[in-house]
């Protein structure tokens, strides 16, 4: 297998690179395409970097075929085959394809990883990223197909890239930055809905695949700079700023496209501090992250500590790993499990020695989302939720904020003068014995966004039933009290700490302050 940094990295020509586009879209090699023609299983499988059902459903010599031989399989197929499909002329021009000899005489071969990937509203986009590279990690690498050096590989849709292209609040904005874009998947997003977009990035590479992401989709071209973190930007501010960052926690930085280079979680922490001075006011900075659970520490006040002044922040742990389960999965994406067994073991131990050091004793990964809301009591939520979720959650999040703008400037008194309406898709469980006049919990559960369930009593039930907009929450619990014979005084009094849990996890939606 080579190891140099291959030279032949495609330019995009706009009008060569429209006639692929074209030529792609002609042959429906797009998801839905990629779908029909591999089925669930098959396609599921691509997916986790495994090869033969794709290979097996490609037996045929059909443009769709073609395509996935060519850029999933990264196959060389004959020129003549190739270009019954594509632009071959063109292709061979800008880099997409170079020439490979196969059996039956003169053929081509892909030089990058080129991707469908199912944008919103059912559009086309084509992810670019380095061969064998599109999941898996350097680990997914294997023969011929690799062609730069691991440390600076450039990696295509994963599950961490979809998730926070997921979680990104969608709002139009006049300026986005994608801090260490990769290939290009959070820019593509954010040009459907920011005027202007930056994308930055340590790996010269990686800036060079992005252009290639972007022109391929059709998105306008991105202002494109290399450097590491914020350096890039100077004193620029944006309206939102998105990163799947390098947020292993490892010894050393063997791999740049995972490994930060920082010791522990002093990345993360670094770009959580930063974002503030980078956001204008209302601005967003979401992100992935991984952070330490450290012996003798909260993890929850670890993770505020890291919250700027000035900015309201939630923040979801989604997952826990013990440290030889952490350190395991990476080395595992790194290959090193492949490898010479005596050297993976000096590696392995070489990650719990760190972990030892900074009396670690688990990682946890989740979301941050901070807006620089400029508020004298900053809202800071962090929490655990490792349950079943409902992407896109965008819209949820900017509700979570909107939320806690409406919780912040309502007393109690302001709260009970409110009108709410209960959420869409909220079901009410309850639990009994059999034949039981009451039950012993009533359950409210979300079936949209986040899911979440939580326990109310019958006053929380009766409450949260009636709220359709039309009533303030004031009336709503006089007319209560009069049904189960409580003073409406004392009614009024215990109820809003209920009413505002209820809100804040949104059960209720504010309608406005009568």
């Amino acid at each position: 297998m080579s190891t140099h940094l291959s030279s032949r990295l495609p330019t995009p020509d706009p009008a060569r690179t429209a006639r692929l586009r074209d030529a792609l879209l002609a042959a429906d090699f797009t998801a839905d395409g990629l779908l029909d023609l591999l089925g669930a299983p098959a396609y599921a499988a691509l997916a986790r970097a495994e090869t033969v059902p794709a290979e097996r459903a490609t037996r045929g010599d059909g443009p769709l075929e073609t395509l996935v031989r060519l850029f999933l399989l990264q196959e060389a197929v004959p020129r003549e085959r190739a270009g019954a499909v594509l632009p071959v002329a063109d292709c061979l021009a800008d880099g997409w394809l170079a020439p490979a000899p196969v059996p039956s005489g003169e053929g081509v071969r892909a030089v990058v990883d080129v991707r469908p990937y199912g944008g919103p509203e059912g559009q086309d986009w084509w992810i670019a990223s380095d061969l064998g590279c599109a999941v898996g990690g350097a680990g997914g690498i294997g023969g011929h197909r690799a062609e730069v050096d691991r440390s600076q590989l450039v990696l295509g849709v994963g599950g961490a890239s979809t998730t926070l292209a997921g979680i990104t609040v969608r709002t139009p904005v006049a300026k986005a930055l994608d801090l260490g874009t990769g290939s290009g998947i959070q820019a593509l997003h954010a040009a459907q809905h920011a005027t202007r977009v930056t994308a930055t990035d340590l790996n010269p590479r990686a800036l060079h695949i992005a252009r290639l992401t972007l022109a391929l989709s059709g998105a306008p071209e991105a202002d494109f700079r290399e450097g590491s973190l914020f350096e890039p930007v100077g004193e620029e501010t944006y309206d939102l700023i998105v990163s799947n960052p390098p947020f292993v926690i490892s010894p050393g930085a063997r791999l740049v496209y995972r490994d930060g280079g920082l010791g522990g979680d002093a990345l993360c922490e670094s770009l959580v501090r930063q974002s503030a001075a980078h956001l204008n006011d209302g601005g967003w900075c979401q992100l992935l992250a991984n952070w330490q659970h450290v012996e003798g520490e909260d993890w929850h006040d670890r993770l505020r500590s890291w919250v700027p002044s000035g900015c309201d922040a939630w923040i979801v742990q989604r997952e826990v790993q013990d440290v030889t389960q952490y350190a395991e999965l990476w080395l595992r994406d790194a290959g090193d499990h492949l490898g010479d067994p005596a050297r993976y073991a000096a590696r392995y131990d070489a990650w719990l020695e760190e972990f030892e050091a900074r009396k670690t004793k688990a990682v946890g990964f989740g979301w941050i989302t901070l807006r620089k809301s400029g508020a004298e009591h900053p809202s800071v939520t962090v929490e655990e939720w490792p349950h079943p979720v409902e992407q896109p959650l965008g819209g949820v999040v900017a509700a979570h904020f909107d939320r806690q703008d409406f919780l912040r400037t309502h007393d109690d008194a302001a709260l009970l003068a409110a009108r709410f309406r209960l959420a869409d898709e909220v079901v009410q469980e309850q639990v009994g014995l059999p034949g039981a006049e009451d039950p012993e919990h009533v359950v409210l559960r979300q079936n949209r966004g986040m899911r979440r369930a939580t326990k109310v009593d019958t006053v929380g039930a009766g409450f949260a039933g009636v709220c359709d907009g039309t009533l303030s929450a004031g009336r709503i619990l006089d007319a209560i009290s009069q049904l189960i014979g409580e003073d409406a005084v004392m009614l009024r009094d215990r109820t809003p700490a209920s009413i505002r849990l209820l809100v804040e996890q949104g059960f209720l939606v504010p309608v406005d302050a009568a």
